[in-house]
């Protein structure tokens, strides 16, 4: 497995822990956003710096951050939830956030796979 790999692979497997913890629908506001964080974190300071001429590659990522901004906002978005009901519906959308960017990784994943 190479570096990329190995660092989209960590990648998914943050997101993936974030959507099981946005999925109990008792999670605490803090944890989810101290969650997300270090998730941006991870993904400016590894998966940014990247060195790839893949135009495919590129978009995918640029996407990924597109989407992270947008996950920033729904973590804010349910922080600010009053009744349960619209916290449940903010989990919700923020789970299918995790889960577009998590299908993004496969498939710099899968197109890295084939080319080897």
């Amino acid at each position: 497995m190479s570096v990329n790999q190995e660092r989209y692979h960590t990648f998914v497997v943050l997101l993936e822990q974030l959507r099981s913890q946005a999925a109990t629908h008792q999670t605490d506001a803090q944890q989810l956003r101290q969650h997300l964080l270090s998730l941006q974190q991870f993904f400016q300071q590894q998966i940014l710096p990247l060195a790839e001429e893949k135009i495919r590659e590129l978009s995918y990522r640029t996407e990924m951050s597109k989407q992270l901004r947008l996950l920033e906002i729904d973590v804010m978005f349910f922080q600010g939830a009053r009744q349960a009901a619209t916290a449940v519906d903010r989990l919700k959308t923020i789970s299918d956030r995790l889960t577009i960017i998590i299908e993004y990784c496969q498939a710099i994943l899968q197109s890295e796979a084939l080319e080897k």
